[in-house]
């Protein structure tokens, strides 16, 4: 029996850590008919959500699996993975096979079955398997049980005919070469995926096959959107503006000056670089102490898990087929993220204020899967939420939700903290005073520069005499900051100036 790994953690499976219980399924023992059914429900995917699992051999209680398991016997598992291959050829239609695989549990052993939305939706299946009669079905997920579609359910399960998300559809102008089997290897290692230690065995199409990041027969097997996402280093050649601006007008939109950064490269990477570039440039805390209390009141001028989700959301739900990026401006009075399209038509903007909305089909199924995988995001319309909670948990003003009538495009507009808006444009009395090494480093930066760079600017040829009276300084001092600085000597690190740096340069008396 070959011992096959899937990319995801059977430990996050089993406990619901990254997916969904309603995209799960325990069964205690081979029972080929409810299982086929539920293969079926998983493969017409009703709600976007990306398929789902079976898992044999764990009993199930109200939905949670019971530990330990039964786990199966090796001949069991070789039977049903035979019975399997039957059966996605005889009794579901179109032709349908999940991707298999084994897993050791407390000493027993489990088969997992992965049904990753179809391509071909809508798939129906036969009723019964002990039944003379050829009748067929078409089922769905409903929560955690797999029913039978019928009405309404049904006539909308036809009109997704041959509709798959774009994030999961094959890329005609690419080839399996366009897939980096560095970051696949990278991210299962992220993930703590079991595949991680076979995924340097296998080639890129067994490996590509085995994530479901490729399609079509053996003779032309092509990557799907979703793996050209997330696994090539340029995906913007294949999907024009995946990328995320970053724009800071220190004095508001009307001003002269304005900073820009953009983030290209892997989806998940570019959410987290954005993510973490605003926090270190943009963010500050203050701390007031009242004389009444011992207590002291701390806020920031933006919680940065707000912007995360925020990010994210975009990151998540935009259109890769429109040719704009996801845009983050920053202005002392607010930070604004935006996206296009906008969210359903279902979905109402008041619903949205409210953090009640609950969106019923996702634009990215796939996308979704793989943030989930790196914590990124939670997923099920959990975001807007907790940005209404974070934001309230840092006494801000409650956050703005815009489209248009059209919802041609989505804007998430976070206020700042009231504590800081008086003082939003005008620059704070509390400044380090720095040495005049310090203060020339500064008045030379321009954006993200190396080491010779500044050397170079500052007209300087001792490296030491650089390191110790400049950049050390400055770093010690907290007006820069490393670009990279859980790798402090790459060859790649640059340097950048923090917000307290930006606000020590307009100080009048600054020289």
């Amino acid at each position: 029996m070959m011992k096959r790994k899937l990319p995801i953690n059977i430990d996050d499976l089993l406990h619901h850590r990254t997916v969904e219980s309603e995209r799960i399924e325990y069964k205690a023992g081979w029972n080929p008919e409810s299982i086929l059914h539920t293969l079926c429900a998983f493969a017409n995917d009703f709600h976007n959500l990306g398929g789902g699992y079976v898992i044999v051999g764990v009993e199930e209680e109200k939905g949670q699996p019971q530990l330990p398991p039964v786990g199966l016997l090796a001949e069991q598992i070789d039977a049903i993975q035979k019975e399997l291959l039957n059966l996605g050829h005889s009794a579901i239609a179109p032709h349908f096979h999940p991707l298999t695989a084994t897993y050791e549990i407390q000493g027993k052993t489990l088969l997992v079955l992965w049904a990753p939305g179809g391509e071909t939706r809508p798939y129906k299946a036969k009723t019964s398997l002990s039944s003379k009669k050829t009748d067929w079905a078409y089922y769905l997920r409903k929560h955690t049980s797999t029913i039978k579609a019928s009405g309404e359910n049904e006539r909308e399960l036809m009109s997704l005919a041959a509709t798959v998300p774009f994030d999961d559809r094959y890329q005609q102008t690419a080839s399996l070469n366009d897939l980096s089997p560095y970051l696949i290897r990278e991210f299962l290692q992220d993930i703590g995926s079991e595949l991680a230690a076979d995924a340097r065995e296998l080639d890129i199409e067994a490996l590509g096959r085995r994530m479901n990041l490729i399609s079509g027969p053996i003779e032309m097997a092509l990557p799907k959107n979703v793996g050209l996402m997330f696994f090539n280093e340029h995906p913007e050649q294949f999907f024009p503006a995946t990328q995320i601006d970053v724009v800071y007008f220190p004095d508001g939109p009307g001003g002269d000056r304005f900073e820009e950064k953009e983030f290209r490269g892997p989806l998940g990477r570019i959410a987290r670089d954005a993510v973490d570039y605003i926090g270190r440039n943009y963010l500050t805390e203050t701390v007031i102490k009242h004389p009444d209390r011992p207590e002291a009141e701390r806020f920031w001028n933006y919680p940065l898990a707000a912007i995360e989700e925020a990010v994210v959301n975009a990151v998540y739900h935009r259109s890769y087929e429109i040719r704009e990026p996801v845009e983050v401006r920053i202005t002392p009075e607010e930070l604004v993220v935006l996206s296009f399209p906008g969210p359903d038509r279902s979905i109402r903007l008041k619903d949205l204020q409210e953090g009640k909305a609950v969106s019923r089909r996702y634009r990215n199924r796939r996308i979704g899967e793989f943030l989930k995988e790196l914590d990124l995001t939670e997923g099920r319309s959990t975001g807007i939420p907790k940005i209404l909670r974070v934001m309230k948990d840092n006494n801000s003003p409650a956050p703005l939700f815009e489209s248009d009538n059209d919802r041609s495009y989505f804007l998430i507009r976070l206020p700042v903290h009231e504590g800081f808006a008086d003082t939003a444009k005008v620059t704070p009395e509390v400044t380090p005073e720095v040495t005049p090494e310090v203060g020339r480093l500064l008045k030379v930066m321009k954006g993200d520069m190396g080491r010779s760079e500044l050397m170079l600017a500052l007209n300087l040829k001792d490296e030491k005499h650089f390191r110790e009276h400049y950049l050390q300084a400055a770093i010690a001092q907290g007006v820069i900051a490393m670009t990279l600085p859980d790798k402090p000597r790459s060859r790649l690190q640059k340097y950048q100036l923090t917000s307290l740096g930006r606000k020590l340069l307009v100080r009048k008396d600054f020289k």
